[in-house]
């Protein structure tokens, strides 16, 4: 008797071990996917963030405060990206990003009215390419 209980003990702690590694791999796997997923988000508002830059431009000579807008509106998102992943991909395009954005506002900020804003676009295409999962 004494074995058939040693044996239902050891089924149990072997079915219970088996749960929580389990449960733990699909936390990990949702935690991956919840992270994808912000990427994704924030890569989509990004891109929508270049959108309004550069129609900015486009009416800068009309309302110069929009350009500045739409160049904070990107910094923001930036950094909800930066504090979400530890993908060594995103970050470079994270990092990539923010430069290109730095160098459009030092030019606006210098009295360029239309800056070029083709890298800040190149940098935000990139940035989705690496959120895609």
């Amino acid at each position: 008797m004494a074995a058939s209980r040693r044996r239902r003990r050891t089924a149990a702690v072997a079915a219970t071990l088996a749960a929580v590694a389990l449960t733990a791999g699909l936390t990990t796997g949702c935690d991956a996917v919840n992270k994808a997923l912000d990427c994704v988000q924030t890569a989509d508002a990004i891109a929508d963030s270049v959108t309004d830059l550069q129609q900015a431009v486009e009416t800068a000579t009309n309302d110069p405060t929009q350009l500045q807008e739409s160049l904070d509106s990107i910094e923001r998102n930036l950094g909800e990206i930066g504090d979400k992943t530890d993908n060594a991909d995103v970050n470079k395009a994270v990092d990539d990003l923010q430069k290109a954005v730095d160098n459009v506002r030092t030019g606006v900020q210098n009295g360029d009215e239309t800056p070029d804003i083709s890298p800040v676009t190149d940098a935000a295409g990139e940035l989705t390419k690496v959120c895609t999962p």
